[in-house]
């Protein structure tokens, strides 16, 4: 089986943008992505996600943004995704679905399926949309309404009617109070108080930001979301949904039973719907033949090299999971894999002088 010099696994913003600087540098590789079209996690989100709700997509490199718009964000950026393939001839394979990835002899082996593909390096790209987090509370599998997680969010009108409970504290759980709220009745729990932005998103706000989110990979910890870090800003479209209290937040109930939810202290409250915007997880688990994970339970990273393996890089996780932190890691990345190629020539030379 030929050897390439790098695959990448997953064809979102990092992805892309890994295979476009690996491609400038001579890189030999193939892109293998999961969806049977362009588009990585984009295509999947909600039909009433807008450009503008998503504050636009950082540029793509070599090529324009698709800016601000009120346009749906699940048609444009596969759009942009797809026009950018094309452009660049980026050597995308889909659908292929990466079951594991394994060492044979030094050689990284991709599995998928009855197929597999040999690599000096790998550039993990898979995001965390197709691992999202649902935590377990006693009763949750005696609920006889709906449970939904971001990941199925099909828009206000569904729940028109329907007592929900959303379930989460950051930017998503925000966007659904501000569409739920002026058609049904919702309550809001989450695990910690929320923290809200008083102040302007500057840049130099968002820079420290992304620095706190890098030193805890840099350390080895599980990535936490820059959200979490920057606090929550209400927007002009979720003002009628302060107005009617929608953003009065409980604490996380303890249980959940047929027709609601209930607190520790006694208090109930019924509910048709638990909607649980509670995040994702990197999905990495294709990973773990390679024994990547610290002590402390994340992927310790240098840039975007893995401590444990410097053959692989990882982007669009932790620091990296935004837009522009995924074009700026796959620079990064693909000059990670020049390094380990120009390192593995070196020694080949010297072991055969």
């Amino acid at each position: 089986m030929d050897v390439l010099d790098s695959l990448v696994i997953g064809a979102g913003q990092a992805g892309l943008s890994s295979s476009y600087h690996l491609q400038r540098l001579g890189i030999s590789h193939v892109v293998l992505d999961s969806d049977p079209a362009p588009g990585g996690a984009w295509q999947h989100r909600w039909d009433s996600l807008t450009m503008r709700d998503v504050h636009g997509v950082a540029a793509l490199p070599d090529a324009g943004s698709p800016g601000l718009s009120e346009r749906r964000a699940n048609v444009v950026v596969p759009a942009y995704f797809s026009d950018y393939e094309r452009e660049h001839a980026l050597p995308v394979l889909r659908p292929v679905r990466v079951d594991r990835v394994t060492d044979d002899a030094g050689v990284l082996v991709v599995h998928a399926g009855d197929r597999a593909w040999s690599a000096h390096t790998l550039v993990n790209a898979t995001g965390t949309w197709s691992h999202p987090f649902v935590p377990r509370y006693p009763g949750m599998d005696t609920f006889a309404g709906e449970q939904l997680h971001t990941v199925g969010y099909p828009g206000a009108e569904h729940f028109r009617g329907r007592r929900v409970v959303v379930v989460g504290g950051g930017a998503s759980a925000v966007q659904f109070l501000g569409e739920l709220a002026p058609v049904t009745e919702t309550i809001w729990v989450t695990r910690r108080a929320p923290v809200w932005r008083t102040d302007d998103f500057t840049p130099d706000a968002g820079r420290r930001a992304v620095a706190l989110v890098e030193e805890r990979v840099r350390r080895g910890l599980p990535p936490a979301s820059v959200v979490s870090v920057t606090g929550l800003a209400l927007r002009e479209q979720e003002r009628a949904a302060e107005g009617l209290g929608a953003y009065a937040r409980r604490p996380m109930f303890s249980s959940v039973e047929p027709g609601g939810v209930r607190w520790a202290d006694g208090s109930y409250e019924p509910a048709h719907v638990i909607l649980w915007a509670t995040g994702f997880r990197p999905a990495i688990g294709h990973l773990a033949p390679l024994r990547l994970r610290s002590p402390q339970g994340g992927v310790q990273l240098d840039g975007t090299t893995a401590v444990a393996d410097r053959r692989v890089q990882l982007v669009g996780y932790g620091p990296s999971a935004s837009t522009i932190g995924a074009n700026r890691a796959g620079r990064t990345a693909a000059r990670g894999v020049a390094r380990w190629l120009d390192e593995l020539d070196g020694n080949a030379l010297s072991t055969t002088g």
